[in-house]
């Protein structure tokens, strides 16, 4: 999450007081019925989005939110770095556990009536693990998505800043199937590959470049994860300046888009036509993200949207077709929203 900690690491001293060994999973009743009504939302003071758009406050009262995902039944979840996953309702202030005793858990879907969450070195199923012994370091596995083709897809990053892995799993783009079994790299020289999206059949990732080549350099990405496409890391690197491949590069993908570098870019969703990139920042300095970006995927064109967030984590879409940003540092859940 910024240089040098994408994501969750540094704190990890205090996030494994949090965890156990097995996590636990509450029930939940499903709601049921017609959609609700969309409720009326607080105005969120400090946030800045563009002209026809408003920022207001979804909900409140989360442990540093790493990933959001709603469930079946069109209730929101978050995962958090304190090891729990929660049920957010609109307009909450005390979040309600829902599973609890992971260590780090940086990515969770529903797929067909089962929770799926990411987390060091495993992938569980409705709190049982499903697949453990996982690769982590530096970097640990983050999102999961279901794909077109009933398979889970992960991104795990490297355990390290820029090196050669020992284990062909790290750096990679993984799947599997629901039960967890048939483990496939799908691809590979993605540092750390924390956000990713299915869209229209393509699957997008935003990749966390190493941090060692300076100021300016090198660009955050996203990429469209092509089977057996090698993205570069360590060799080759998207260069800010140039917009283009740099280093080692023969046989690499390009990128869909360039990010700024040190931006950490990370939770992504599709909305009103364009990608959007919630890029968390650094620890100790807000010179580089802090905010969210539009990706326009046929141009690769990059804009600001949204900024006034301390760190802008994961994004999601609500049943009224807003955007949802959770916000790692103040437990915010904001939500943007066209003016009618």
């Amino acid at each position: 999450m910024g240089r040098e900690t994408r994501h969750a690491l540094p704190l990890l001293a205090v996030l494994l007081l949090a965890g156990c060994s097995l996590a636990r999973i509450g029930g939940d009743e499903p709601e049921s019925g017609a959609a609700p009504a969309e409720p009326a939302f607080p105005r969120a003071s400090g946030i800045s989005v563009p002209e026809g758009f408003r920022a207001e406050i979804y909900a409140r009262g989360l442990t540093q939110p790493t990933a959001l995902a709603f469930g079946p039944e069109g209730r929101l979840y978050a995962a958090q770095n304190d090891g729990r996953i929660v049920v957010v309702r609109p307009n909450d202030r005390r979040p309600r556990t829902h599973a609890d005793g992971f260590e780090v858990p940086l990515g969770l879907t529903w797929h067909r009536g089962s929770l799926y969450v990411s987390d060091q070195g495993t992938l569980y199923r409705d709190g049982k693990p499903i697949v453990t012994g996982l690769p982590y370091g530096l970097h640990q596995q983050d999102s999961v998505v279901a794909g077109p083709d009933e398979r889970l897809y992960l991104g795990s990053g490297s355990t390290c800043n820029a090196c050669v892995e020992e284990d062909a799993r790290s750096a990679t783009i993984l799947s599997v199937k629901p039960d967890g079994s048939d483990l496939r790299v799908v691809a590979t020289g993605l540092r750390n590959p924390y956000g990713l999206l299915w869209h229209e059949g393509s699957l997008y990732a935003s990749v966390n470049g190493r941090d060692d080549l300076g100021e300016w350099n090198p660009a955050e990405m996203v990429v469209e994860v092509e089977e057996g496409a090698d993205y570069g890391w360590p060799e080759c690197w998207p260069d800010w300046a140039t917009k283009s491949l740099a280093g080692e590069c023969e046989g690499v993908t390009e990128p869909v888009a360039y990010l700024e570098p040190h931006s950490s870019a990370d939770g992504l969703a599709f909305w009103r036509g364009a990608l959007y990139v919630a890029e968390w920042g650094e620890y100790d300095a807000d010179l580089h993200g802090r905010r969210v970006s539009s990706v326009d995927l046929e141009t690769g064109r990059v804009r600001p949207f949204a900024d006034g967030f301390r760190h802008p984590l994961a994004l999601a879409v609500d049943r009224w077709g807003a955007l949802l940003v959770a916000d790692w540092e103040t437990g915010v859940v904001y939500r943007i929203a066209r003016v009618r």
